[in-house]
């Protein structure tokens, strides 16, 4: 349990404070103060009418207000909701709201001492509906004298009553361990400068910490593989587990002290996020037919970005192949993943419904990816459908030949 630093003496005055500021419906005599027994988290429930709320209250709220105040811990707001739409008539029609989850501080922001951490787009109606003079009483669970791992985890169970999406958990968690990762991420091109990480995932958009992590750790799962047996080694990259936790990332950390100024590793991010931008520039341009919607972000397929950080380690000890790897971004004439070729890849064993090489991320896309970009690295020239059609084959004759071994190594066991 991690007790806040604050005594019970100063959280009741916390507690008088807030009742005099916010005047709730309940007497302060009758304010219960409570305490989640896991955390230690200290907190009362109580009715404060929506103008107090909306006047007092915000709901940009970081984790981390000391050290990541830039950064926000709560979800976006869903504004085309059609859930979202009918709060809002609600609201209008006089709906008292409950389940509001709010911590009350005045160390930053003290013009808004609530702090909104669950209940945003609640939060939102009650703001609209004060235009159209509607002001009720709504349920707020007020939390005190938070400190930042009981904040982290009341953000995380407020916004699980919404479905916290896996990429949300994993960048509270991470914001919750430092700006390390983000910061690198910036540095490297992967997040723009300022930018946080997706709290869900889109096309287009930000990066999410779980894409960030695949990144890392296959890069240095391909520094451990020996080339020379390449073809008899199993050379499929991971993809981190999402919205839970990811032990082989802190050991990765743990194991690797000086993660965040390895010079292989940032000068592998900063090519990929060349190869980002240049993917996406091949189709910029107005004058060419529009493209596929998947093919500018292509590179950003967690397929491709695995693969493509699994082969940057494998050749850290070769300059000439890793710089073909690298100059695959300097493609002329087309968009150097060749999207359109790749859409042809497939092979004879694919089911019907597979639309080629480059839409999927299981561990079979992953490791095609890997012949592909080591033959291109072996073989300079681009992804061609030569090449597609060649790294697809070694992928299942190298498939065969580790399905024979460890049938041999069943029978020496036996």
């Amino acid at each position: 349990m991690s007790d806040s630093n604050l005594s019970d003496g100063q959280v009741e005055g916390l507690l008088l404070e807030f009742a005099n500021e916010f005047q709730p419906l309940e007497k302060f005599d009758q304010l219960i103060k409570l305490t989640d027994s896991r955390t230690g988290a200290r907190y009362c429930e109580c009715h404060i009418k929506g103008s107090k709320i909306v006047s007092f209250g915000t709901i940009d709220v970081p984790l981390d207000p000391e050290e990541q105040s830039d950064y926000r811990a709560n979800r976006d707001i869903v504004l085309n909701s059609s859930a979202f739409q009918t709060m809002k008539e609600d609201a209008k029609q006089q709906r008292s709201f409950s389940n509001i989850v709010a911590e009350y501080t005045k160390e930053f922001d003290p013009q808004h001492p609530l702090k909104i951490i669950g209940g945003q787009h609640r939060f939102e109606a009650i703001r609209e509906a004060l235009n159209d003079k509607v002001d009720q009483y709504h349920g707020v669970k007020v939390y005190l004298g938070l400190d930042i791992a009981q904040r982290l985890d009341v953000q995380l169970i407020s916004n699980t009553n919404i479905a916290i999406s896996g990429d949300l958990f994993d960048r509270l968690q991470e914001t919750f361990q430092g700006p390390q990762l983000r910061d690198w991420c910036q540095s490297v091109g992967l997040l723009e400068s300022g930018q946080d990480f997706a709290d869900s995932y889109e096309r287009g958009g930000p990066i999410s910490v779980r894409m960030a992590r695949t990144f890392i750790t296959d890069y240095f799962l391909g520094t451990k593989v020996d080339t020379k047996k390449f073809d008899f080694t199993d050379t499929t990259p991971v993809v981190c587990p999402t919205a839970g936790p990811d032990t082989e990332w802190e050991t990765l950390k743990s194991d690797n002290p000086k993660l965040w100024s390895n010079t292989g590793l940032l000068e592998a991010a900063k090519e990929f996020s060349a190869l980002v931008k240049a993917q996406r520039g091949a189709f910029s341009s107005a004058s060419k037919p529009r493209p596929k919607p998947d093919y500018p972000e292509k590179a950003t397929n967690v397929a491709v970005m695995s693969a493509w950080a699994y082969v940057a380690g494998m050749h850290q000890g070769n300059t000439t192949r890793l710089k073909r790897h690298f100059d695959l971004r300097k493609a002329a004439g087309k968009d150097p993943l060749n999207a359109a070729a790749l859409a042809n890849g497939r092979h004879k064993t694919d089911a019907p419904n597979y639309r080629g090489l480059g839409y999927r991320t299981d561990p079979r896309e992953r490791g095609r990816f890997v012949e592909l970009f080591y033959y291109q690295a072996e073989q300079g020239g681009g992804i061609t459908p030569s090449a597609i059609d060649i790294a697809i084959k070694q992928y299942h004759v190298k498939q065969a030949v580790l399905e024979v071994e460890k049938a041999k190594a069943k029978v020496r066991e036996t």
